[in-house]
C-alpha cells in the first residue's frame, strides 16, 4: 500500500490513525456509498449547504477507501477521521465531490 493519491483517478489522500490511507472514488464504491447514504446528488447538495453529516462523511470516505489495512474496523476509522478535524478531511471531501460531479 502506497498511500499516494492518482490524481488521475480522481483519488484522493487523507492520514488515518497515523496511516496514509488513499480514498479511490470508483464505480463500485459510489454504489456501496449510494445505497448506503441515498442518491449521490442528494449528498453533493447537503454538502454544498453545509448540512453534510460526519456520519455521512465517514460512510462516504469509508466506501471509496482503496487498500485500507485489513484491520481497519468502520468504528476505527471514523473516530481517526473524527479526531483529524473538519480542517483536514473536507479538501478530500471536495476532490471526491467533484468526481461524483464531474467523472473521469
Amino acid at each position: 500500500m502506497s498511500g499516494v493519491a492518482n490524481a488521475a483517478r480522481g483519488e484522493a489522500a487523507i492520514r488515518v490513525a497515523g496511516a496514509q490511507l488513499v480514498l479511490r472514488p470508483s464505480f463500485a464504491a459510489l454504489v456501496a456509498a449510494e445505497e448506503e447514504l441515498g442518491p449521490l446528488f442528494a449528498l453533493v447538495e447537503r454538502a454544498a449547504a453545509g448540512h453534510l453529516s460526519l456520519r455521512e462523511l465517514v460512510g462516504l470516505f469509508w466506501h471509496c477507501r482503496h487498500e485500507a489495512p485489513a484491520a481497519l474496523t468502520r468504528e476505527a476509522f471514523g473516530e481517526a477521521v473524527a479526531a483529524g478535524g473538519l480542517a483536514a478531511a473536507t479538501p478530500v471531501l471536495r476532490v471526491l465531490l467533484a468526481q461524483i460531479l464531474g467523472g473521469r
